[in-house]
């Protein structure tokens, strides 16, 4: 059995109207070549600054995953300059798979695995009340398993794609593309 698509976008032809902005600046956004590209802002999960939510599969009804390509054109220069995929659960962030930056380097967050390439591709496998955080660098063909564990109980899931943790007056900008979710068998 395969995977079955729920959404994509593919961000070519604007955002699908499926998306919600939470903390919307339509000046620190911008749609290009097929990708959506965020101006990376200083807050945090709970206040990012053009955090693009969608509501995703009653984890109740079946196991779902989210994929979705970040690709920083700057890289980041602020202890914990961060960018990839939130879920909320009734409306308070709650996990986040993304890459940050910790001491100088940069980490796919959770399970702190070394990510030395500008892209990544993450995959988050949600279940009724856990995760499995992946990701596949840039040049690689399978994913690899950055850790795992339990989600809270909630009546509503949303996804989102943010980035937070800027510097003042940023001129870093994250591109997302392709993003995809998938039931899962």
């Amino acid at each position: 059995m395969t995977d079955k698509p729920i959404f994509s976008d593919d961000f070519v032809n604007g955002i699908d109207s499926a998306w919600t902005w939470l903390r919307e600046d339509p000046a620190l956004w911008r749609l290009d070549n097929g990708g959506l590209e965020i101006c990376v802002q200083p807050g945090t999960a709970g206040t990012a600054i053009n955090a693009l939510l969608f509501d995703a599969p009653d984890r109740k009804a079946g196991d779902f995953s989210v994929e979705v390509t970040v690709h920083n054109h700057t890289l980041p220069t602020i202890q914990y300059e961060q960018a990839g995929i939130t879920l909320y659960v009734d409306d308070l962030p709650v996990f986040k798979l993304v890459k940050e930056l910790i001491d100088g380097d940069l980490y796919i967050i959770p399970g702190k695995k070394a990510m030395p390439t500008q892209s990544v591709r993450l995959r988050l496998l949600v279940k009724s009340n856990s995760w499995e955080a992946q990701y596949r660098q840039e040049g690689a063909t399978e994913f690899s398993t950055a850790d795992s564990g339990d989600l809270p109980v909630g009546e509503k899931t949303q996804v989102s794609l943010q980035c937070y943790n800027g510097p003042p007056n940023s001129d870093h900008w994250i591109r997302f593309e392709d993003l995809r979710i998938t039931k899962l068998p």
